[in-house]
């Protein structure tokens, strides 16, 4: 799939379980319906993925989690705030920049308005 089908599927799978489940819940309920919504729709997702962190050339001893990734191309982070920071845009930012992805979609479920509320950040 190229990169506009998948966050295009993305989108949808994040406005059906928004209008599912409505704001205020914790971040690993959205996580897990997701997940689902994402596999459903024929999308090979990947949840919780451990990406290894390399400092000078050297695999240090921990390593950090993805929320979700969708077809090995996109980080989708999830957030479930009263509004997003801009530390959220940098942590992902910094997520696309390690595991090497181009893309990355920060959404926040604890809103009013969920079309404001996803944000896309290019590595």
């Amino acid at each position: 799939m190229i990169l506009r089908d998948v966050t295009y599927q993305i989108r949808g799978a994040i406005f059906d379980v928004y209008n599912e489940l409505g704001p205020g819940l914790l971040e690993s309920v959205y996580e897990e319906a997701l997940v689902y919504e994402l596999q459903v729709r024929g999308m090979r997702v990947e949840r919780q993925q451990e990406v290894p962190i390399m400092y000078k050339g050297e695999s240090i001893n921990t390593s950090l989690r993805l929320d979700i990734l969708v077809e090995d191309k996109v980080i989708v982070e999830l957030k479930s705030v009263k509004e997003l920071q801009d530390v959220h845009f940098k942590q992902l930012l910094t997520y696309c920049r390690l595991a090497d992805k181009r893309l990355g979609i920060l959404v926040n479920f604890n809103t009013d308005d969920i079309e404001k509320s996803i944000r896309r950040v290019a590595n």
